[in-house]
């Protein structure tokens, strides 16, 4: 089966790449109640394309219910399954495809359409989604052991690293394998790549497809079913047009056992400010809000016009691209030694054009000057070092 290596895209296939990202974007955003009777069917399929016979397939609703069955009936860790799924379905696919590519052409597909999806979306739910579900299966696992066991370092290390093992070393996630998707995809549909893994590419669709989370043990499998809202909210799971989390005003990512998520591209949002829509976020909570993303977020949200107007902000001095400004309150609104004015430093970033803003304390003049300057502020920021000292501004 020879196949001149691919070198360049046509502007016709170029084109088709944005399309493809789409398509499998949409598939591992894909929310409502799974079909168990396909998804048992998947399973079995993937189980004998590694050579494994079927397993005892048991779906639940939540992922704390798959973490209490799987603490709970399962001791062998060296039943678990899921590396040799990557390593004999997925694998083979990749480093066949992947090898009629030229490495500029592959570097260039897999940042356009894997890397975009995985390093985005996924991240998020890797490290934001599951978090929850990490917390209550500690909560679980520490109700099962006896009192001394609790407050015994050792075991409860042992625990908390058997707890990381199960829920996400021996998950098979299917928007992760969504972003792997819409490469391959590509190079099949629009490169017309050939490949001797059909059956794997088959299999390979239908777990995107059909399936939720899947752990995956020699005699037992277990299937989540994905983010799913109540019948009366059918957005569970959502993302802007970056396969950034982001929704206004609702979750993100909601579970139909409650467990929710609210994001504002990207930056994961306390469910006080997610909850509302950025047309009824205040601006002075830009000024109480501790957390530099999320404050970010708001200033966003807001916009900074709108700060500016509601806020009546006065700028007073600016060095590059930093602006002091000041913001005086008719009411008792400051509750740090009720200073008034309240000093803001604001900075756009050069490269993305985003605005940050800190607060800076009245009291930080190094100078007989009667008002605070915007390197005297910048100086504050970066504890001490005069900005005329940066040898690289970032």
């Amino acid at each position: 089966m020879s196949q001149t290596n691919v070198k360049k895209l046509t502007p016709e296939q170029a084109a088709l790449i944005p399309v493809y990202r789409e398509k499998w974007k949409a598939r591992s955003l894909s929310t409502g109640p799974i079909n168990r009777s396909q998804a048992e069917e998947t399973v079995k399929s993937a189980y004998s394309a590694i050579g494994l016979k079927a397993p005892e397939i048991i779906f639940v609703d939540r992922p704390y219910e798959a973490a209490d069955l799987i603490v709970s009936r399962l001791d062998n860790p060296s039943s678990e399954l899921r590396s040799e799924f990557e390593t004999k379905l997925r694998s083979p696919l990749e480093k066949q495809l992947r090898g009629y590519l030229r490495s500029q052409l592959e570097s260039e597909l897999q940042s356009q359409l894997q890397t975009q999806l995985e390093a985005r979306l996924y991240t998020q739910l890797q490290t934001q989604l599951w978090e929850a579900h990490r917390n209550y299966l500690a909560g679980f696992i520490a109700s099962q052991l006896p009192p001394e066991e609790v407050i015994n370092e050792p075991s409860r290390d042992f625990y908390w690293q058997r707890l990381g093992r199960e829920l996400f070393s021996n998950c098979i996630q299917p928007v992760l394998w969504a972003a792997y998707g819409s490469l391959f995809d590509f190079c099949i549909s629009v490169l017309n790549l050939p490949h001797s893994y059909a059956r794997n590419w088959i299999v390979f669709q239908s777990i995107v497809r059909d399936c939720g989370l899947i752990y995956p043990y020699d005699k037992v499998c277990i299937v989540c079913e994905k983010p799913l809202a109540k019948p009366s909210k059918r957005i569970a799971l959502s993302a802007d047009s970056n396969h950034r989390l982001h929704a206004e005003g609702k979750p993100a990512v909601q579970f139909a056992d409650g467990v929710s998520i609210y994001a504002y591209h990207g930056v994961i949002l306390p469910e006080w400010y997610g909850r509302l829509h950025p047309h009824e976020w205040q601006s002075k909570w830009v000024l109480k809000e501790e957390n530099a993303e999320v404050r970010r977020a708001l200033i966003q949200g807001i916009t900074y016009d709108r700060i500016c107007q509601e806020l009546a902000v006065t700028e007073l001095d600016s060095w590059q691209e930093y602006t002091l400004l000041s913001i005086e309150f008719d009411d008792d609104f400051d509750i740090v030694g009720n200073a008034k004015p309240v000093y803001l430093l604001k900075m756009t970033c050069p490269s993305t054009g985003h605005i940050h803003a800190l607060r800076v304390p009245p009291d930080v003049r190094s100078s007989s000057r009667a008002s605070l300057t915007a390197k005297e502020a910048i100086r504050w920021v970066n504890w001490g070092i005069d900005p005329e000292e940066f040898s690289v501004q970032t």
